[in-house]
């Protein structure tokens, strides 16, 4: 090893010292996050229940879920699932609280409002929304949940901000389902891109952006671009490689003599990629990365699309990029079947940019800003990562509307905490990570609720006899039979 690269490695070992400052007193700063929260709540009891929750979500538990977080911080089970599953408090105070403090602590003039669906597989079909559906999380039609995420980008950091249940047609005309899972009357069915509109006009104000960005699923929609134009946004939206579009940069093809001059072609994206030169593609460096530095070719053009029925639409910039397929990256989910092609060397995606919006005509971007854009929704698929991988995000089991959209909030802000949390300790030990930030937590919550005596043993082991029992009374009511009770024996 050259003296360069030991000099390298003894300045990376060195960042990863760790100093007690870091776990210090980091209980306390939950109390103090929780407070803000708290004050949004008109409920009492609600207010109780945050702080247990959140420190059950960054707990150490396998299955992060209302009955296993009552049993860590032995409250009772009940307690804890009507918290969640029934009792009518509003999560949108929180969600208030949340976006107000992430625009002030990450917001920058250029920052990147992503919008993005994630899935959530269930088994069974009673839970709210559920339905066979395209299952990003899988990459198949699969039965799932899906939400409608807002989520922020900035040179900072990147967090999660608000979400809608994407609840289908068919589960919002059938009455007796809604009646089952609580879901509100005035809840009606709408498509996502205005489920994503409907957050944009929300927050759009006071988050301060300049971009917007999202994937083929929403970028296909012509309505949803002509929306975002129509508001003055700049957006970098991915489409399907079956997209059709007329290249107003290839050379026109040779006049005839008489009638119209001749225009380029109508083409599909892939056709469009399939004709380019390889010499056209540039290289960029985005950032650096944990895996080495991130690196995209792309290409851009002035195009002219299509509205639906075939109508001739807008100008917009075209943006493709290619990566190899060896890239282990390759792996993230897609929105759709079609979200990209690929040929024996490299995957292709494809985006759209405006070049104009409503009375006013845009400044040509640079590759480099394009990029960061395009790159960004790569920030928020590791923000899914953090909240299903860390705090439970998906391992909810509740089957109503109000106990999605109550555990969803809660999660939201727990990630937004340990990312202050890891902010806070990179001052001292600059390699900490946001997953030994909740590591450190969670051992430190273990020395708090969890105290190995007889008594402790006793009470755990009665919760799980409580719970077996009330399981047999209620099958046996369900036959309509009294269940037998249990009589002790005499000891030999």
């Amino acid at each position: 090893m050259t003296p360069a690269w030991t000099q390298r490695r003894e300045e990376v070992l060195s960042d990863c010292l760790v100093s007690p400052d870091v776990f210090h007193q980091m209980l306390d700063r939950l109390g103090e996050f929780v407070v803000p929260y708290q004050h949004a709540l008109e409920i009492a009891v609600s207010r109780r229940h945050v702080h247990l929750y959140l420190q059950g979500l960054l707990s150490a538990l396998e299955r992060k879920n209302a009955e296993k977080i009552a049993t860590f911080v032995d409250v009772e089970r009940q307690v804890i699932q009507d918290f969640i599953g029934t009792v009518p408090w509003d999560h949108r105070p929180l969600v208030t609280v949340l976006v107000g403090q992430v625009a002030k602590r990450l917001g920058e003039p250029d920052g990147i409002i992503a919008f993005d669906p994630s899935s959530f597989p269930k088994r069974g079909t009673h839970s709210v929304g559920v339905k066979r559906q395209w299952c990003s999380h899988r990459g198949k039609v699969d039965n799932c949940q899906v939400g409608v995420f807002m989520g922020y980008v900035s040179r900072h950091d990147h967090a999660l901000l608000d979400f809608r249940l994407a609840l289908p047609e068919d589960w919002a005309r059938d009455a007796q389902r809604r009646a089952a899972c609580h879901v509100p009357p005035e809840v009606r069915y709408h498509t996502r891109h205005e489920q994503c509109l409907e957050m944009l006009d929300a927050w759009g104000e006071q988050i301060p952006h300049g971009w917007i960005t999202g994937d083929d699923e929403l970028g296909r929609h012509t309505r949803f671009r002509g929306e975002l134009r129509a508001r003055g946004e700049r957006y970098v939206l991915g489409v399907p490689c079956t997209t059709v579009v007329r290249d107003l940069e290839a050379p026109l093809p040779t006049y005839p003599g008489r009638g119209r001059p001749s225009k380029a072609p109508w083409q599909s994206v892939t056709e469009w990629r399939q004709a380019l030169p390889n010499d056209v593609w540039m290289h960029l460096m985005v950032r650096d990365g944990e895996k080495g530095p991130v690196e995209i070719e792309l290409v851009r053009r002035r195009v002219q699309t299509r509205l639906e029925r075939q109508w001739t639409g807008p100008e917009e910039w075209l943006v493709a990029t290619r990566r190899p397929l060896s890239d282990d990256r390759m792996m993230e989910p897609r929105a759709s079947r079609d979200a990209t092609d690929q040929d024996t060397r490299h995957r292709y995606h494809y985006y759209l940019s405006p070049t104009s919006v409503t009375g006013a005509e845009l400044q040509e971007p640079s590759l480099e800003e394009l990029a960061r854009v395009i790159k960004a929704g790569a920030c928020i698929e590791a923000s899914f990562k953090r909240g299903k991988g860390e705090v439970g995000m998906d391992a909810y089991q509740v089957r109503t509307w109000e106990g999605w959209h109550h555990h969803m909030a809660l999660s939201l802000l727990v990630v937004w905490f340990l990312i202050g949390e890891t902010h806070r300790g990179q001052q001292w030990t600059p390699a900490l990570t946001l997953p030994q930030v909740r590591y450190g937590l969670s051992l430190l919550l273990l020395e708090v609720f969890c105290t190995c005596g007889v008594d402790d043993i006793c009470r755990q082991v009665q919760r799980q006899l409580l719970r077996n029992e009330l399981a047999r009374f209620y099958h046996y009511r369900t036959r309509k039979c009294i269940p037998p009770r249990k009589l002790r024996r005499e000891i030999q």
